[in-house]
């Protein structure tokens, strides 16, 4: 974990504190369910829930002579109590105590992430409403396509977030389960009534069938999850970074006052949190790797996997966390520039209209093949006059695309001038907004 990229919120459910404060939460869990079914006396199962407590300063002494942190984990709570510890982690072994515990970790923290999608919908709601009509060019390939409108955009990212949403609430079914079976998943020295009191105790849902550990195809689930999210946050990030080149100018990533972009060129206004964005992005892509080798372990169990979850699963979290706010803060303060939106809309000389034109013509009984070497030609001679920098509009305000088209004798033969200067209607792009925004914002 880089404190850098970490926030305090999501930061504290992952400490060597909290690791051992979830083992013990499930080892009580156990104790209460022993009381319960009359195996241990009710007493002793109180003073363990009342007085167990442990110090990672000592289990760390003790794990550096036993090597085992579970051990040490266990001989340290012990110490805390009398003669009652007997009972402490009877029947279990360590995955149960571990493997429930990062369970809960797990639970804790994707709670928080849920909670930032949320946020960031809410967020990339308030922006599309706000920019519903501001019009802007829609771009394939990089090239100017047709006019779409910037609150368009916002209302895709909004309905990829409704995606990852239901994908988060659905993994967190997946990943909230715990067990407490045993060293082979047997339940041969603890009933299956034990584990399902503690797991209702704990808040989890019993793992149906383990061995030793609960199945990492579980991780795995919570791992993709969070980095097919982590793209597409980064493709917003992205978009942001394309729309403010400065050559684009569309959109701009908020410059504080006293903020510097670049210690030998005062000028610079660099869109550094969306490129941090996009580094992020790859880190927690990367954290979804060694889930998935994870699910592979030999037999029972092996503790291959052990080493990888101590890096990935804190970071992974805490990463995504941090990477969400982020986005949130850029999305909430984006600086938006109507004016050159319409700008760059124009600049080559209302040939994003071409569409508009070619679909006209068969409606006037001309071929498809035809319409489309009329319109074609016509738009080809405008790109020539752009590459030789001459003004996309007249004196008049008319697009160079207009003007060509309203002199070319073959096209006039099928549409009348009315005609033409109607394909060029802003109003026509956007006259199904309204509808698409109900689609989305249900």
């Amino acid at each position: 974990m880089v404190e850098r990229y970490a926030r305090e919120e999501m930061t504290k459910h992952w400490t060597q504190h909290a690791r051992y404060a979830a083992w013990l939460e499930v080892e009580k869990a156990a104790v209460k369910a022993w009381a319960k079914l009359g195996k241990i006396p009710q007493e002793d199962a109180d003073k363990i829930v009342k007085n167990a407590t442990f110090s990672v300063e000592r289990i760390e002494e003790i794990e550096a002579i036993t090597k085992h942190d579970l051990i040490a984990f266990n001989t340290s709570v012990s110490e805390s109590l009398g003669e009652e510890s007997r009972w402490f982690h009877y029947g279990m072994t360590s995955s149960d105590a571990v493997d429930t515990g990062v369970a809960l970790q797990m639970k804790a923290s994707l709670k928080i992430i849920i909670e930032d999608v949320k946020m960031l919908m809410e967020s990339i709601k308030k922006r599309a409403q706000e920019h519903k009509m501001t019009l802007m060019v829609g771009r394939s390939h990089g090239i100017h396509g047709e006019p779409i409108t910037f609150g368009l955009t916002l209302a895709v990212w909004y309905d990829e977030m409704a995606r990852h949403l239901t994908n988060l609430e659905q993994t967190m079914e997946v990943i909230a389960v715990g067990q407490i079976s045993g060293a082979m998943g047997n339940f041969a020295h603890a009933p299956l009534e034990l584990e399902e009191y503690a797991m209702i105790e704990l808040g989890l849902k019993p793992e149906p069938c383990s061995n030793q550990v609960v199945q990492r195809d579980r991780y795995a689930r919570l791992a993709t999850a969070l980095a097919t999210m982590a793209s597409s946050i980064e493709k917003f990030a992205v978009q942001v970074r394309h729309l403010q080149r400065t050559e684009v100018y569309e959109a701009e990533e908020y410059f504080a006052k006293g903020q510097k972009g670049s210690s030998a060129m005062p000028h610079k206004r660099n869109p550094i949190l969306t490129e941090n964005i996009t580094g992020l992005a790859r880190m927690i892509r990367a954290y979804a790797n060694p889930a998935m080798e994870n699910v592979a372990l030999w037999h029972e169990r092996d503790i291959s996997h052990s080493s990888t979850e101590r890096f990935w699963l804190p970071d992974a979290f805490i990463t995504t966390d941090f990477m969400m706010h982020r986005m949130n803060s850029v999305i909430a303060n984006l600086t938006v520039m109507p004016e050159n939106m319409m700008k760059n809309l124009n600049l080559t000389g209302g040939l994003v209209f071409s569409q508009r034109v070619l679909l006209e013509l068969p409606l006037a009984g001309v071929s498809r093949e035809d319409a489309y070497r009329i319109v074609q030609r016509n738009a080809m001679k405008v790109w020539e006059e752009i590459q030789q920098g001459k003004p996309s509009t007249n004196e008049k305000g008319e697009s160079l695309y207009l003007q060509y088209l309203l002199a070319d004798d073959e096209l006039r033969e099928s549409l009348s001038e009315e005609q033409i200067r109607e394909c060029f209607n802003y109003d026509y792009y956007t006259k199904n907004v309204d509808a698409i925004f109900k689609r989305v914002f249900k």
